[in-house]
């Protein structure tokens, strides 16, 4: 809830500095919904990028190994 509430309170005074309209809940509304969908994207990107490091360390590793069992 505090990630929503801070998403919320950020994207409302960054629509209140555009000074377009007199409402900031669309803008607390966006920030709401983009703090979700962050706090979602964000650990799965992180761990295919691991993952993905990890992968290619293997891999990098792997072709060491049989470079010198060959030699």
């Amino acid at each position: 809830m505090g990630v929503t509430t801070m998403g919320a309170l950020i994207g409302g005074a960054i629509d209140a500095m555009s000074g377009d309209d007199d409402s900031v809940a669309d803008g607390a509304l966006y920030g709401a919904i983009t703090a979700n969908v962050l706090k979602v994207v964000l650990p799965v990107v992180a761990t295919w990028a691991i993952g993905w490091g990890v992968l290619k360390g293997i891999e990098t590793l792997g072709n060491t190994i049989s470079e010198r069992v060959k030699a």
